[in-house]
């Protein structure tokens, strides 16, 4: 499978999928089409917890001072499900690999696979 999760009012993720060739993947814009629980299952499968998926970065984790508390692997679950912003975007899926976020790194070791 080849699959790109991104939110369309994200720069960034505007910018990777312009320079990446996008034709052969499937697209899915996490605001308009929101992730299923099924899919984020398989995500989660992929990268090897809900916690290596989720966003500290977005505005809500601050609002909500999650900073503060013990999170579980079931609560990065609930709240990715509750709120798009949560996910850690872009997330690409190549096959079986995975690619999460926009570090440089991750985008290099994206860039030998595509």
């Amino acid at each position: 499978m080849k699959k790109i999760y991104f939110l369309m009012t994200c720069d960034t993720c505007r910018k990777i999928l312009q320079s990446i060739p996008t034709e052969e993947f499937i697209l899915q814009e996490i605001k308009s089409e929101p992730i299923t629980l099924k899919q984020l299952e398989e995500i989660r499968n992929l990268s090897g917890s809900y916690e290596a998926i989720f966003s500290k970065r977005a505005k809500k984790y601050t609002e909500m001072h999650l900073k503060n508390k013990d999170l579980k692997e079931e609560d990065f679950k609930q709240l990715i499900i509750q709120d798009y912003t949560f996910l850690k975007r872009p997330v690409i899926i190549f096959e079986s690999e995975i690619f999460i976020g926009n570090s440089k790194k991750t985008l290099q070791k994206l860039a030998e696979f595509l």
